[in-house]
């Protein structure tokens, strides 16, 4: 597995270079959300906001209405949770095209429940003319730029930094509204976002040498939720559905598809697997997605459960996964 280091830094550089209307929009985050290279790059473009996230997003809103494309970045928590009103009211109301990029998403940081954004789906695809995208590895961050500009109106964004796995094709670019298939399969349908897919498929892959047949997606699109391929792969499941997701199950990806089995009447069991009512705890991520549920041994549990059945699946059994080094570039351990 290739490992690529501050994707999104390096990419936007070269995006932004033909694209005068882009202005980024710092929170006195600027290195922590991988926007110095920016900064360095097109000082009159770089908008150094201070930690004052409401004014941003209102700011935001307002130089949109003039013409210009603001790149709104901070940490997740700080996005929705801080500036709530203004998001609603400057930016989703007038439906301006305001592209927010919300970093640390749920347990990646070890900051405790003040960083972590669990919640954050549930609450900005609540709010009308908003898409929501998550990424998960490199590919989907080098992409996700011109998806999120190729959508009318106000984008959120769960992003990654640092080091991260490139599991796809780099000409497989994110595309708005379309799952990637990893895997096809009758007996369970697995949709997966985020950095859980990394699991998903280290799982998927074990559960598949002991007879089990996953078709699993990896989903990128959580607003609007429509997708054919994707809705047709729920209905056919024989088994049942599982979703994974680094987010409380609680308005999430689990709840999303709960909701499109129940409105299109699919009748799929669902084993929904992510945070359970819950803050989390500030420690390593492989240590939060063991505790939480969120690791390839919980969906390896979750399949024996639907199936009805024992594979004996050891850790050892499972492929490795990429663990960036404590305090590299990959920031495993700082905000």
């Amino acid at each position: 597995m290739k490992i690529l280091s501050r994707v999104h830094a390096k990419n936007l550089v070269e995006w932004a270079r033909e694209r005068p209307e882009a202005l980024v929009l710092s929170a006195d985050l600027t290195s922590s959300t991988e926007i110095d290279l920016f900064r360095d790059a097109y000082p009159d473009r770089f908008l150094s906001m201070g930690i004052a996230e409401q004014n941003m997003l209102s700011f935001a809103g307002g130089i949109a209405r003039e013409g210009f494309l603001p790149l709104v970045h901070t940490f997740a928590v700080f996005i929705y949770r801080r500036a709530y009103d203004q998001i609603a009211m400057s930016v989703a109301y007038p439906n301006l095209p305001v592209k927010m990029f919300g970093f640390l998403p749920g347990i990646t940081t070890p900051g405790g429940a003040t960083h972590q954004a669990l919640e954050d789906i549930s609450v900005m695809r609540s709010l009308p003319n908003m898409t929501v995208l998550e990424t998960g590895d490199a590919t989907d961050v080098l992409t996700v730029l011109d998806a999120a500009v190729s959508i009318p109106g106000p984008v959120y964004v769960r992003m990654l930094r640092g080091e991260i796995p490139e599991l796809f094709d780099e000409k497989n670019p994110l595309l708005p509204g379309k799952a990637r298939v990893i895997s096809r399969g009758t007996d369970i349908t697995l949709l997966s976002s985020g950095i859980c897919t990394e699991e998903a498929m280290r799982a998927s892959r074990a559960l598949a040498a002991c007879g089990v047949s996953i078709e699993h997606l990896h989903i990128t699109t959580l607003k609007p939720f429509d997708d054919p391929e994707t809705i047709a792969s729920i209905a056919k499941a024989d088994r049942g559905v599982i979703t994974m997701e680094n987010h409380t199950i609680t308005g999430g990806l689990g709840t999303i598809v709960a909701e499109t089995i129940a409105e299109r009447g699919l009748g799929r069991k669902l084993v929904r697997l992510g945070l359970r009512d819950t803050f989390a705890h500030g420690a390593s991520l492989p240590y939060l997605k063991k505790e939480y549920g969120l690791d390839a041994m919980s969906l390896v549990k979750a399949v024996e459960s639907i199936l009805e059945a024992s594979f004996d699946i050891t850790e050892k059994d499972l492929a490795d996964i990429y663990l960036a080094p404590v305090h590299s570039e990959a920031k495993a351990e700082a905000l």
